[in-house]
């Protein structure tokens, strides 16, 4: 059985092996030990703590598999993205330059620093074990930090964003890093995505150029680079695409990755998401239903799992003893319950920004 909870400080050698295994490296998920028990420590002062509206505060989850008695995987949720700095992204843009005496008019793509994507909620530094991409596992580590914040609205902002690792060729290169931030502090991307992991990315946007990049002066694969996902994490794109979040004009000041935005309200989690007082029923007698992701209602310890969405003529979630004990719910208990199937994706861009 697989279930979602906080993190806690023995995790730390499992974050270390899920952080060095991540594809791609990621920059808010660094291999450092000091870095990660940093992390755990964050996370359990973010659960602990009394909180009325967002602010610095970072939420760690695991996935643990019971039966391995084993972490399998890591995500975080970020209250607010630029809470103690501001989150930069580089926002993509249209100029149009005219000039009657020419008869010209020309309108040219251009990507301008931006740090409007600070007052959102971030959900990051997702990392699964290999054994496990491509199950349902994926899914639950994924969503239920939506079942979290579903529960706790005041701790998150309305708008949620990810950004996704951007796209990089054969040798693990950035097209975009390249021919863009390469210029300015002549390193290669693995080596500045890791300094800015171990340190913060405020540095990097102090000596980016501050004045807007025109797309045509770049290389042809740093322009196609722009806005485009890493490969091993498509599938993850079309997943929150269908969750309801919209691709923004925001992309990753490194490596030019995509930054998905979502109202929360209009999110299929939380459009879906029901509470249901549990019946306890032997697993073998609960009626055959579609999955659903069932979580509990207690802010330190949360747990979320998959288990059928099994509904009794008068609305009770019907619950084996074992996902019972594992949510730490008895009967009569409530619990919130959400379809894992999610409707087909609707790739577009967010119509505010067009």
């Amino acid at each position: 059985m697989l279930v979602v909870r906080p993190v806690r400080p023995a995790d730390l050698p499992a974050l270390e092996r899920l952080a060095g295994s991540a594809t791609p490296r990621l920059t808010n998920l660094p291999a450092h030990r000091d870095r990660l028990e940093e992390r755990i420590t964050r996370s359990q002062r973010a659960f602990g703590r009394e909180v009325d509206f967002p602010g610095d505060e970072h939420y760690t989850f695991v996935i643990e598999d019971r039966e391995r008695d084993e972490v399998v995987g890591t995500a975080t949720i970020r209250a607010q993205a630029g809470a103690n700095e501001a989150y930069y992204t580089y926002r993509q843009e249209t100029l149009i330059h005219a000039s009657q005496q020419l008869n010209v008019r020309r309108e040219v793509q251009t990507l301008s620093l931006s740090h409007e994507v600070s007052e959102a909620t971030l959900l990051c530094a997702l990392s699964l074990d290999e054994r496990y991409k491509g199950t349902s596992a994926e899914s639950l580590l994924r969503r239920a930090r939506l079942m979290f914040i579903a529960q706790y609205p005041e701790r998150f902002a309305e708008i949620l964003a990810v950004a996704f690792p951007g796209f990089l060729d054969a040798e693990g290169e950035s097209p975009f890093w390249n021919s863009v931030g390469n210029h300015f502090f002549a390193r290669g991307y693995q080596d500045i995505n890791h300094i800015a992991g171990v340190r913060s990315k405020s540095f990097i946007a102090e000596v980016m150029p501050q004045f807007p990049l025109y797309l045509s002066l770049l290389t042809p694969q740093a322009r196609a680079a722009i806005g485009r996902e890493h490969p091993a994490h498509e599938t993850p794109m079309q997943e929150m695409l269908a969750e309801g979040f919209v691709r923004s004009r925001h992309v990753d000041i490194f490596d030019a990755g995509p930054v998905i935005k979502g109202e929360r309200e209009r999110l299929e989690t939380f459009r879906r998401a029901a509470w249901h007082p549990v019946r306890v029923r032997p697993a073998a007698s609960l009626p055959d239903a579609e999955p659903a992701m069932i979580a509990n209602q207690k802010l330190g310890e949360f747990r979320c799992v998959v288990a059928r969405y099994a509904l009794s003529p008068t609305g009770q979630l019907m619950l084996s003893p074992e996902h019972a004990e594992v949510l730490g719910v008895e009967e009569g208990r409530a619990v919130l319950a959400a379809p894992l199937a999610l409707p087909a994706v609707d790739d577009v861009y967010d119509e505010g920004e067009l």
